[in-house]
């Protein structure tokens, strides 16, 4: 027995087979006050990222809440788009808008890594009354062009790996400022989240190279609506977690402060030694979801 089924449905104009994870319908019987007819949770990766990063607060969760994490297109198990241009968080969130559809999910609490965060943003605006709660993990409506920078050199662009040391060294070299506590062990778990294993058995990462297209070639920012901040503004009276890693280079102190400013509530934890973007299995990062999962308002 897997710790997950497959879901393959088509994407929101109909062209690409996508692919997500279930982690299956809670237990009977207690679940911590939590109704069987509650909401699910769909989690939502990064720009270079897939739904393997979730794997561990998936497990987690799993029992009490139906769990999904989906592979944008592009990413993991979705099949790639022959037009770049369709690699933004609009029409990903259209194709999330189509997965819920398709799952006959009415209620949902959105948990967004990075790219996955502008989209929970985006779905307040396409799917409003179908969110129960949001939350962001070190993203906000405002960037850090440090931040961006940094991811715009490496994707699309990273040289391939030989072998899964090879791959784990990689991992490393674009991914170290964010886990500068990470040892071996933990950069060959984090490989294997971020490549999958071609026919010859060597690593190949697990996206289409072509979702830089994705970024604005003059900025390098994400092809996003300009105002996020309005788009913010629009989620008044949803329940929101706000997390951030203490080293992010992409959401600074200052605008997780003004958010909380802009949003009656908000909650918000700031993860030690972690960059952009925290794994969610760190020990506050999950005291900090359980807690916020266990509010009325988002559990009911």
């Amino acid at each position: 027995m897997t710790d997950f089924s497959d879901i393959y449905y088509a994407s929101s104009d109909g062209r690409l087979p996508l692919y997500a994870r279930d982690y299956g319908l809670p237990q009977q019987g207690s679940l911590q006050g939590i109704p069987q007819n509650g909401p699910a949770i769909l989690c939502l990766h990064g720009l270079t990222r897939n739904s393997a990063d979730f794997h561990d607060l998936a497990m987690h969760l799993k029992g009490r809440y139906r769990v999904i994490c989906a592979d944008q297109r592009g990413r993991g198990r979705s099949q790639w788009d022959p037009d770049a241009i369709n690699y933004q968080p609009l029409i990903y969130a259209a194709d999330m808008v189509r997965l819920l559809d398709y799952l006959s999910l009415d209620r949902v609490i959105v948990i967004g890594t990075s790219m996955g965060g502008l989209m929970a943003m985006i779905l307040g605006t396409m799917a409003r009354t179908r969110l129960v709660a949001v939350v962001m993990n070190d993203v906000g409506p405002e960037l850090d062009p440090a931040g961006l920078a940094r991811i715009a050199s490496y994707t699309g662009k990273t040289p391939p790996a030989a072998n899964w040391a090879q791959a784990a060294e990689l991992a490393k070299l674009t991914n170290g400022v964010a886990f500068p506590d990470y040892g071996p062990d933990d950069w060959v778990a984090f490989a294997r989240r971020l490549y999958t294993e071609n026919a010859e058995g060597v690593p190949v990462l697990a996206y289409d190279p072509a979702i830089s297209g994705g970024l604005k070639a003059d900025t390098q920012t994400p092809v996003v609506p300009p105002d996020l901040w309005a788009m913010w503004d629009a989620l008044a009276g949803l329940p929101i977690l706000a997390i951030r890693g203490a080293l992010s280079d992409l959401l600074s102190a200052r605008t997780l402060e003004k958010m909380a400013q802009r949003h009656d509530g908000l909650k918000t934890v700031t993860v030690p030694n972690r960059g952009h973007a925290p794994m969610l299995d760190e020990p506050e990062a999950i005291a900090a979801i359980d807690a916020f999962l266990a509010e009325p308002r988002v559990s009911a």
